[in-house]
C-alpha cells in the first residue's frame, strides 16, 4: 500500500502517526522455517540482509508484514547510502522496523482496521537487536512532525485509524510528510565536467510525461568523488545518442545521453511554475523505484497539483513563528519557543533577538569569513553537530565562497555572514555560537588576528587562567605589541593580537607559539604545550597556538555560547582581568547594556596589527 504526499502536518484523532524510515520498503513473508523479503518492485532482499531473514526464522509465528529495512549511524538516525552499500557496513546496526501485519497463520487481515492489526503486530513482535515493532501516537500529527524536524528525521506517515490495507494503491488514507521536500527523478543523461572535477558535471533528470519525457532540471550538487564515479560507472553502458526530449534542452556543457533506466531521489527548494526543480541536490539512486512511477504531475508537489487530498490540517499559531524583516527579505524563526537552556528557560526565539540587538557590534566580526555552523537544533543538552556547506537550500540574500578543503578533498560552500538576515538564518538553522574564520575572503592566506586560546583542564582554578592572561599581556607588553582579552564564554580566555593581514596563518603560528613557550617558563607549575589532554593531566592549563592555522575557528566577540546560562564571550578591559573575574558575569541578558556604556573594547582587534620584527627584536 502506498501513500499520497502532502505538504503540512496535521492534527486529527482519527489518524495515527508513524516515523517515516530512511530505508528500502520490505514486505517479509515467513511460513515455517522459510522467509523471504521483497522489495517494492518484487526483488529479493534475502542475500542483501541476511541477518534481517535470521532473525525472522527465529519468530514461533507464521506471517506476512510490511515494513521498512534501516541502517543506523553513528548518531543512530537512518543512513540510506550504509543501507544501499550494506555490504561495506556490515558492522553497522541494521533494523526491520515493521509498521503492518498483512497476514497471520495463514489468514488474511487485508480488510482488518489499521488499529486491529497493528495490536496483533505489537503482540506477536518478541523485539530484538533486529526485528522491531514501528510504534506510533494517536491524533498529534504536528507535535510529532516537529520532532521529527528537530531530530532531523526524513518526515512522518500519517495513516487513518480504520483503514484497509490496500495493495499496490495509493490513497488518501495514508499520507507522507517530508522534513525535507525531495523527489524520485529519471535519469536520462549526464553533462561534461568542467575544471578539476572528474566523470561528470551534472545528471539531467525527466519525468514521465506521457508516452515521453519531460525535462524538469539538471543536478551538480551532492556528489563526493568516490559517488561521482559510481554513479558514472552505473550509466557507462547505457549511454545513447538520442536526446529523450522533443526540445532542445539548455545546459551549461555538452550532454552524453543515457537510455531512462535508473531513478534517483532529489532534494529541492521549490517547483517553479515551470515544472523546473529549484536548487535540486542529489541524494541517491533508488533501485527499488520503477521509471514508470515517476510523474511529478501526480506528485503532490507539484504547482498544478491542488486540492489533492481532503485531509484537515491545522495551521501554525502566529505565536510559533518569529519573523525578521529585513528591506524586501524576511526570515522566519521556526518553533521560536522551543527551550535551548533548560536551566534559564531560554527559547531559541531570545537567541535570535539577542543577535539582533547586537548586530552592528557582532557583524565586524564575522563579515567576509567563513562560517563553520555548529548547530544545536535541540538546545544545548542535545547532540550538536558542525555543518560547513551552506547547502543549496540557502536564500539567496546568504552569501557563499567555495573553498577546496584538503582534508575532504573537495570544495566546500561556507557562508559569509556579511549582513543580520544571514545572523538570523544562522541562528533558525540552530547556531547559538558564530565561528568565523580568522581571514577574510578578500585574502584567505593572511588572518586578520592571532589568539592564544587559554584552556583549563578540570582543576584549574579560573584564577589560574586570569594569571596566565596576564602573563600574556606581560610578554606582549616586553615584545611592544598591543593585544586583547576576552572571556571564552567557556572556562578559559581569549587573547587576540591583531595582525592586519600583514602575515600569513604559519608566521602568526610560530610567533604564538613564541608567547606560549615563554608563558610556560614564567608558570610551569600549571601551564603546559601539551595538546594531549591524557599526556598533560588535568593539573595544567593548556597553551593553545594551534588554533592559528587556516581554517581554524572560535566563537567570536560577543558570540553566545552553548553553555546552562547562555553566557556570552566578553572583550574585557584589562583592569577588569583580576582576581573575582567570573565568565558567567557576563550573558546575554546583559551585554548590550555594557557595549552600550564601555563601548566595543575589541574594535582595536580588526585596526593595526603589530610589528613582528621589533616584536621579535624586543624579545631577544
Amino acid at each position: 500500500m502506498l501513500a499520497k504526499e502532502i505538504p503540512d502536518p496535521f492534527d486529527n484523532n482519527n489518524w495515527i502517526f508513524e516515523i517515516k524510515w530512511d530505508g528500502y520498503r520490505t514486505i517479509a513473508q515467513k511460513e515455517n522455517d522459510t522467509v523471504n523479503l521483497f522489495s517494492r518492485n518484487g526483488n529479493s532482499f534475502n542475500n542483501t540482509y541476511p541477518i534481517v531473514v535470521n532473525e525472522l526464522k527465529k519468530l514461533d509465528f507464521n506471517a506476512i508484514v510490511d515494513g521498512e529495512i534501516v541502517v543506523l549511524d553513528e548518531n543512530g538516525h537512518p543512513n540510506f547510502q550504509y543501507l544501499q552499500h550494506y555490504s561495506e557496513n556490515q558492522f553497522r546496526p541494521i533494523q526491520f522496523q515493521i509498521f503492518d501485519l498483512l497476514e497471520s497463520e495463514g489468514k488474511s487481515l487485508l480488510n482488518k482496521p489499521l488499529t486491529e492489526r497493528k495490536k496483533m503486530l505489537g503482540e506477536l513482535i518478541p523485539e530484538s537487536d533486529v526485528i522491531k515493532y514501528c510504534d506510533h501516537i494517536e491524533g498529534n500529527g504536528i507535535e510529532f512532525f516537529h520532532v521529527a524536524e528537530t531530530s532531523d528525521l526524513e518526515g512522518i506517515m500519517g495513516k487513518k485509524a480504520n483503514s484497509k490495507y490496500l495493495p499496490g494503491k495509493r490513497t488518501g488514507d495514508w499520507v507522507k510528510i517530508k522534513n525535507h521536500k525531495s523527489i524520485e527523478a529519471i535519469i536520462v543523461g549526464y553533462t561534461a565536467p568542467a575544471g578539476s572535477r572528474k566523470y561528470f558535471g551534472a545528471l539531467v533528470l525527466a519525468e514521465k510525461s506521457g508516452d515521453g519525457f519531460r525535462y524538469i532540471g539538471h543536478t551538480g550538487t551532492g556528489f563526493s568523488d568516490a559517488l561521482l564515479k559510481e554513479v558514472y560507472d552505473l550509466l557507462q553502458p547505457i549511454k545513447t545518442k538520442t536526446s529523450p526530449f522533443n526540445k532542445k534542452i539548455k545546459t551549461n556543457a555538452p550532454v552524453t545521453w543515457v537510455k531512462p533506466e535508473f531513478v534517483c531521489e532529489i532534494k529541492f527548494t521549490e517547483i517553479t511554475k515551470e515544472g523546473i526543480l529549484r536548487h535540486p541536490v542529489f541524494l541517491r539512486i533508488r533501485n527499488d523505484k520503477k521509471v514508470d512511477e515517476i510523474n511529478l504531475s501526480e506528485n503532490e508537489l507539484s504547482p498544478q497539483k491542488k486540492n489533492f487530498t481532503k485531509v484537515p490540517k491545522k495551521s501554525v499559531s502566529k505565536d510559533e513563528k518569529k519573523i525578521f524583516t529585513f528591506g524586501k527579505n524576511k526570515v522566519e524563526i521556526t518553533h521560536p519557543d522551543k527551550i535551548y537552556f533548560p536551566e534559564k528557560k531560554i527559547t531559541k526565539g531570545d537567541i535570535a533577538d539577542y543577535y539582533q540587538s547586537m548586530a552592528k557590534y557582532i557583524l565586524p566580526y564575522l563579515k567576509g569569513r567563513p562560517e563553520s555552523l555548529l548547530r544545536h537544533p535541540n538546545g544545548i543538552n542535545a547532540k550538536a553537530f558542525f555543518q560547513k556547506d551552506a547547502g543549496e537550500q540557502a536564500p539567496s540574500f546568504v552569501n557563499s565562497k567555495a573553498i577546496f578543503s584538503e582534508s575532504v578533498n573537495k570544495n566546500i560552500d561556507y557562508i559569509i555572514c556579511d549582513n543580520a538576515a544571514t545572523m538570523a538564518y544562522m541562528n533558525n538553522l540552530g547556531c547559538i555560537e558564530m565561528n568565523p574564520w580568522h581571514s577574510t575572503v578578500e585574502d584567505l592566506d593572511h588572518p586578520d588576528y592571532f589568539m592564544i586560546d587559554i584552556d583549563p583542564s578540570d582543576k584549574n582554578t579560573f584564577d589560574q587562567v586570569i594569571e596566565v592572561a596576564l602573563a600574556v599581556k606581560e610578554v606582549m607588553d616586553k615584545a611592544g605589541g598591543n593585544c586583547y582579552c576576552k572571556t571564552s564564554g567557556a572556562t578559559g580566555l581569549h587573547v587576540y593580537i591583531p595582525a592586519a593581514k600583514k602575515y600569513t596563518y604559519d608566521q602568526v603560528k610560530d610567533f604564538a607559539n613564541l608567547i606560549c613557550m615563554l608563558v610556560n617558563k614564567m608558570l610551569p607549575k600549571f601551564t603546559t604545550l601539551e595538546r594531549n589532554l591524557k599526556k598533560r593531566g588535568n593539573k595544567h592549563i593548556y597553551l593553545d597556538y594551534l588554533q592559528n592555522r587556516r581554517g581554524q575557528t572560535l566563537a567570536c566577540a560577543y558570540s553566545a555560547r552553548p553553555k546552562p546560562v547562555a553566557t556570552v564571550s566578553t572583550p574585557l578591559e584589562w583592569n577588569e582581568v583580576k582576581k573575582g573575574l567570573s565568565p558567567l558575569q557576563f550573558d546575554i541578558h546583559n551585554i548590550k547594556s555594557r557595549v552600550e556604556e564601555k563601548g566595543d573594547l575589541f574594535a582595536n582587534v580588526l585596526r593595526k596589527g603589530i610589528d613582528m620584527d621589533t616584536c621579535l627584536k624586543n624579545l631577544s
